[in-house]
């Protein structure tokens, strides 16, 4: 049997190794579009993060078996593969402990002003004050602030937990409108816009969140409201974004963007207030040990397959 990797570089620094006990191991750590199917032409398991399997793909080549090394599959053509006897596996719920905790970073950095009195103490201005501390800029705690949560899945749910320890009141929008919680308020996306001073969103990216957030959407957040995007790019339309962080004083923090890498000369690059925006490149999923327990995941999605044919 030959397995064949195709973005091994999305997978940090995993010893992709231990696939050599099935049989013949091939890994690349990046393949552009046209050499998908050269690459794959003796391959009976496609290993994938990002790679496009469409119809043109599956055609000209002989796979059994497509592993996805991530949880969303719509880089891959389902319902082809399907009609090919191909077997198709994800893998799903081993970054919920790297999300949570990305997004409370994002959002402590904003209420305890982490960015700014970083620079500040480094270019000395610590050292010219004349009393201990400083309020140039004001802290604020979560306890007591209301939190919206766009988006109460698995992630959503969590993150609502922690909140709510932290003596946040919590409320919740379900994007599918099937997520019931008695133990949170629910509200209309409108009513948690105006309401809230922290929103974070958890949801994925479809038909119903699309461009969740425009100008019309943002404009109805709070002066000096945190809105943190650790769910999927394109859900807050960035044109838009950058808009109203020119006119408004609102803080955002995100993790995903609609196109990723991040676009050269990108609106977001150029705002006014830099100091209301933090992006960091889609790391929140991506410590290590999301890593290896999404690998484990892999590992036995295709010891399964090999063992039962499922």
């Amino acid at each position: 049997m030959k397995i064949v990797c195709l973005d091994a570089a999305t997978l940090g620094h995993y010893d992709l190794s231990v696939f050599k006990e099935f049989g013949e191991f091939q890994s690349y750590r990046t393949t552009p579009k046209d050499k998908v199917i050269e690459r794959l032409k003796d391959a009976d398991v496609a290993m994938v993060n990002k790679i496009i399997i469409d119809k043109e793909v599956l055609d000209n080549t002989n796979l059994k078996l497509i592993l996805e090394t991530a949880t969303g599959v719509n880089n891959i053509d389902l319902a082809y593969a399907k009609s090919k006897n191909i077997i198709v596996k994800n893998a799903a719920g081993y970054s919920t402990k790297s999300v949570l905790q990305h997004t409370f970073a994002l959002m402590f950095a904003f209420l305890n002003q982490i960015v700014f009195y970083n620079q500040w103490s480094k270019e000395g201005k610590w050292s010219e004050c004349e009393i201990f501390t400083d309020y140039t800029k004001i802290l604020n705690t979560l306890s007591g602030k209301k939190h919206g949560i766009v988006g109460l899945g698995t992630i959503g749910k969590e993150v609502a937990r922690i909140s709510k320890a932290f003596g946040a009141e919590v409320a919740y929008y379900s994007t599918s409108g099937q997520n019931n919680d008695a133990n949170f308020k629910r509200l209309d996306f409108e009513e948690l816009l105006k309401e809230s001073d922290i929103i974070s969103i958890h949801a994925p990216l479809n038909e119903n969140t699309k461009n969740l957030f425009t100008y019309k959407e943002l404009m109805l957040l709070k002066e000096d409201a945190v809105l943190i995007n650790v769910g999927r790019g394109g859900i807050i339309n960035e044109e838009d974004l950058a808009k109203i962080l020119n006119e408004k004083n609102i803080r955002v923090g995100l993790d995903v963007l609609e196109f990723e890498p991040m676009v050269k000369n990108h609106p977001l690059l150029n705002i006014k207030h830099k100091d209301n925006l933090i992006i960091t490149p889609h790391i929140a999923w991506a410590s290590e040990e999301s890593l290896d327990a999404l690998m484990k995941i892999v590992y036995n999605n295709l010891k399964e397959w090999i063992e039962n044919g499922k």
